[in-house]
C-alpha cells in the first residue's frame, strides 16, 4: 500500500488547482457561500458524509471509518481578507478589493488533499475524521465559536489545524506547548474636547492634543505596569480628528488593539487603561469613552498533543525541521476549539527568498510557496493517524 505522503504527492497537482482557482475568486469573511458551495461539491464527489450551513458558510464532511475507534477534526478556514491582490501571476484575485492575503485558501485546498485520501481509506480507518470548513476566521466573533454551537465539535476526541506561515521557510514546520498566539482584543476611544477658532486656543479643549497625550500614556502599560516577562503589546491603528487647518478639532477617534497571552495580563491592561483615559481626561478637562472589546483568547496547545507533533514531525520532514515556535502575536479563533477539545495548532513554513514569496501576511503582494501545501496536508493526515492508531478500540 502506498504511504500517506506517496499519496498527497499524487494529489498536490490537485491541491494546486483548486488553491489556484480559491485564489482567483476570493470571498470576504460571512460571505463564503461560492467557497462553500466549491468544497461541498467535492465531498460529494469522493461520498463523504456533509454538513453544510454550519455556523455560517461553514461545511463539516465526516468520514466513517469502518471499524470503531475515536473521532478526530481537522480544520482549514475558508475566508479572504479586504485587500487589493498587487500580484501578477496568472492566478491574482479577479475580485476587485479582495484577495486571500493570509493562505486560507490554501488551508482549504490542503484538507481538501486530506479528505480525498481518507475517503480512499475508509475501510481500514479505525475510527472517524471529521473535515471543518471554517468561515470567517479573519473577524471577530469569527467563525469558530458559531461551527462549535452548531455541533462541529459533537463526539470529537482531538483536534488540529495547521496555518501556513511565509515568515517561517518552506520545509520546516513549527509547534509549541501551552499558549502559542496571543489574544486578540480591539478597543477604541472616543475623546470630547471643545472646538474653536485655531487661533484662540485657550478658548478650547484640543481633542487631538489631549489624544497625543493618551496614545503616549498608553504606551506606558507595557514598558511599566506588565511584567517585563510576560509578552503583550499594546497598540494605536487609527487616529482621526479634525477637518480645517485653522480648526481645533472638538473630537477625535482611537483605534487600536491589545495582544496578550496570560488573562491575568489582559485585566491589568484593561484596568489600566481605563484608568489612563479617565486621568487624561480630567487633566484635560475632556471627556473620553473606552470601548474595549474582547477578541479571541490566546491559542493554548494540549501538551500530550503537542509531544505527538514533535514526533509525528521528526518522521515525516526530519528532527531539524520539527522546530519549537516562537510566540505569535496574531490572533487565531482555533482557540475556541481548543478550548473544548485537546489538540495542537500548527505552523508550516511558506516563505521562500529565492522564490520571492517574502511578502507578509495580509500584503497585497502575499503569495505562498505551493509545496507549503503538501506538508500542511502530510502534517494534518500523520496526525491524525497517529491519534487513531493510538487509541484504537482493544
Amino acid at each position: 500500500m502506498d504511504s500517506t505522503t506517496e499519496i498527497l504527492q499524487s494529489l498536490f497537482p490537485d491541491m494546486v488547482k483548486w488553491r489556484r482557482h480559491l485564489h482567483r475568486h476570493p470571498e470576504l469573511s460571512y460571505e463564503e457561500k461560492r467557497t462553500s458551495v466549491f468544497v461541498e461539491e467535492l465531498l460529494g464527489q469522493w461520498g463523504i458524509e456533509v454538513r453544510t450551513g454550519v455556523g455560517g458558510y461553514g461545511i463539516v464532511g465526516t468520514v466513517r471509518g469502518a471499524k470503531p475507534g475515536p473521532t478526530v477534526a481537522l480544520r482549514a478556514d475558508m475566508d479572504a481578507l479586504p485587500i487589493q491582490d498587487e500580484k501578477t501571476c496568472e492566478y491574482a484575485s479577479t475580485v476587485p478589493g479582495v484577495m486571500h492575503a493570509c493562505g486560507h485558501d490554501a488551508h482549504t485546498s490542503s484538507l481538501l488533499g486530506v479528505a480525498k485520501l481518507f475517503a480512499d481509506r475508509r475501510g481500514e480507518l479505525a475510527g472517524n475524521i471529521k473535515l471543518l470548513f471554517q468561515p470567517a476566521e479573519e473577524v471577530s466573533p469569527g467563525g469558530a465559536a458559531p461551527m462549535i454551537a452548531d455541533g462541529a465539535l459533537e463526539g470529537v476526541d482531538a483536534v488540529y489545524g495547521v496555518h501556513l506561515w511565509t515568515p517561517f521557510p518552506a520545509g520546516s514546520v513549527y509547534s509549541a506547548a501551552g499558549p502559542i498566539m496571543a489574544a486578540a482584543d480591539e478597543y477604541v476611544i472616543q475623546i470630547k474636547g471643545k472646538g474653536g477658532h485655531g487661533g484662540l486656543p485657550h478658548e478650547t479643549v484640543d481633542s487631538i492634543l489631549v489624544g497625543a497625550h493618551l496614545i503616549v500614556n498608553l504606551q506606558t502599560i507595557v514598558s511599566r505596569s506588565i511584567d517585563p516577562v510576560e509578552p503583550c503589546v499594546v497598540s494605536v491603528g487609527k487616529i482621526q480628528a479634525g477637518n480645517s487647518f485653522n480648526v481645533i478639532a472638538e473630537s477625535c477617534y482611537i483605534n487600536g488593539t491589545v495582544r496578550s497571552f496570560d488573562m491575568r495580563v489582559r485585566d491589568r491592561i484593561v484596568e489600566r487603561m481605563k484608568q489612563i483615559c479617565a486621568r487624561t481626561g480630567e487633566m484635560f478637562g475632556a471627556d473620553i469613552q473606552l470601548d474595549y472589546k474582547i477578541g479571541y483568547p490566546p491559542v493554548v496547545n494540549d501538551s500530550a498533543e503537542t509531544e505527538r507533533f514533535f514526533r509525528v514531525a521528526a518522521s515525516l520532514f526530519g528532527p531539524e525541521r520539527a522546530v519549537r515556535s516562537p510566540l505569535i502575536m496574531a490572533g487565531e479563533d482555533f482557540s475556541y476549539y481548543l478550548h473544548r477539545v485537546p489538540g495542537c495548532f500548527m505552523f508550516v513554513g511558506a516563505g521562500n527568498a529565492e522564490a520571492g514569496i517574502v511578502s507578509p501576511h495580509h500584503h497585497p503582494q502575499f503569495d505562498i510557496d505551493e509545496t507549503a501545501m503538501l506538508q500542511s496536508a502530510a502534517l494534518l493526515a500523520s496526525m491524525a493517524e497517529d491519534y487513531l492508531e493510538a487509541n484504537r478500540a482493544k
